[in-house]
């Protein structure tokens, strides 16, 4: 026989729990009721069973952290107390724990097939559960995380997902990572390291609050590029432009650019103490919204192998006022580019500057149109305003249609074929269809 009783009253709110067991120890129902009563015990002399009992009264108000946490070991205790293990240890094993009390490799990087020329991406699951977290710490609901807390979001894993330079690869808010950013950055490291990606999200409890059986549930894996080269364009939503050129032309620059910040911005002025390589925005191309991930790449490295090269666009930058940049340019479009199947633009940079003294041979304008190349570029990032946008929208518009390789990008030629081309075909197929009309009427 029990040595006690302990009673739980549970129901919805404004049924009457706190109400009847006050009027138990009142005995009349009282008239301003609590929101939750206070245990009441009732001693062993009073009952018929002579065993004490407990009664304990429930609430649907909102608990804090630490009540729920205090409940939710104090129930756990009792299961272990009791003899019952296998209770406590399928909650943990459900939310992915293994013997040692560890998050499980099975349970943080589950079995993700990405076949070569595939990329990885959030997919919109993915998209909402992240946001989900964003809105929970984001604690003064400014639509901003401060630098307090994202510590506190990723205080369930061991570091966070992406490194101290972060700040430089998006687009920030006085020094805090606003909900475009974060989306940016958890794109970036999709991409780049699907793997890590797959780990945070297994550590924020995806698999257990989206109630699916992993974390890659939130992923898209694409088709491979050479299909997309196949159909003349891609339906990636995430592409890879490579920024080429010699040491000091300025592609640190343009990546900061991208994100808004000329050469006046402070973030800008503290590139040396955290050099990022890499800068992720949204583009929109043909009112499709596109993240475009920029990549600077050293010149002077050569890209030594083909896998350094590629890319869905390539950005082969020279210093406009130096024209032995350009010739850099020219050998590293000859070596990985010069197949044509991926699109390249040439951008000189530093337009703000006098063109400096041309060496022998082809000129930058001249090369292109030999090559059948878009007319090189002009950009400059100097100056108390945004620099201008275009070059990036351009970038992404070359690497969605990558056959549009040889400068018919924004020629009205090239449309103009193309409507010719959709109004000749129309009216092909109004002449068969009329001419089918009259041989069965002939018959």
């Amino acid at each position: 026989m029990k040595r006690d009783v302990r009673i739980l009253l549970l129901g919805e709110a404004q049924v009457g729990k706190t109400s009847l067991i006050l009027s138990l120890v009142g005995e009349e129902f009282p008239e301003e009721v609590p929101p939750r009563a206070e245990e009441i015990t009732i001693p062993a002399d009073v009952t018929p069973e002579k065993v004490p009992t407990h009664i304990v009264d429930s609430s649907e108000a909102e608990q804090t952290v630490e009540e729920l946490q205090d409940g939710f070991l104090f129930l756990n205790t009792l299961f272990i107390q009791r003899g019952r293990h296998e209770t406590t240890w399928t909650i943990l094993r459900r939310f992915g724990y293994g013997d040692t009390l560890e998050l499980s490799a099975d349970y943080l990087f589950p079995l993700l097939h990405v076949p070569p020329g595939c990329s990885t991406e959030l997919n919109h699951f993915g998209y909402q559960f992240v946001q989900r977290v964003f809105e929970k710490h984001d604690q003064d609901h400014d639509g901003a995380l401060s630098l307090a807390e994202l510590q506190d979001l990723f205080s369930v894993s061991p570091a966070p997902p992406w490194g101290p330079q972060f700040l430089q690869e998006v687009r920030t808010e006085a020094g805090r990572l606003p909900l475009h950013g974060y989306l940016c950055q958890w794109t970036l490291v999709t991409y780049l390291d699907v793997r890590r990606c797959l780990e945070h999200l297994g550590y924020l409890g995806y698999p257990t609050l989206c109630k699916q059986d992993s974390q890659t549930h939130a992923i898209t894996v694409t088709r491979d590029k050479r299909l997309d080269q196949e159909k003349g364009q891609t339906h990636r939503n995430v592409l890879l432009c490579k920024v080429v050129g010699a040491r000091g032309v300025g592609k640190s620059a343009f990546l900061q650019a991208f994100l808004g910040r000329g050469l006046g911005h402070p973030d800008t002025r503290e590139l040396h103490k955290t050099p990022a390589i890499y800068a992720i925005n949204t583009v929109q191309v043909n009112g499709q919204e596109k993240y475009l991930i920029l990549c600077e790449v050293d010149a002077d490295s050569l890209l030594s192998t083909a896998s350094d090269a590629a890319c869905d666009v390539a950005c082969l930058m020279f210093d406009g006022s130096d024209p032995q940049s350009f010739a850099l340019c020219t050998s590293i479009y000859k070596r990985h580019y010069m197949d044509g199947q991926t699109p390249c633009l040439f951008v000189s940079s530093k337009a703000d500057l006098p063109e400096g003294v041309p060496l022998p041979g082809l000129s930058p304008a001249e090369f292109c149109r030999r090559h059948r190349l878009p007319a090189p570029v002009p950009f400059s990032c100097a100056g108390p305003g945004e620099p201008g946008t275009a070059v990036f929208t351009r970038l992404a518009t070359m690497a969605t249609f990558p056959y549009l390789v040889h400068g018919e990008l924004h020629t009205t030629s090239f449309w103009l074929r193309v409507t010719l081309g959709a109004f000749g075909a129309a009216v092909a197929a109004i002449l068969s269809f009329s001419l089918y009309r009259v041989l069965v009427k002939s018959r």
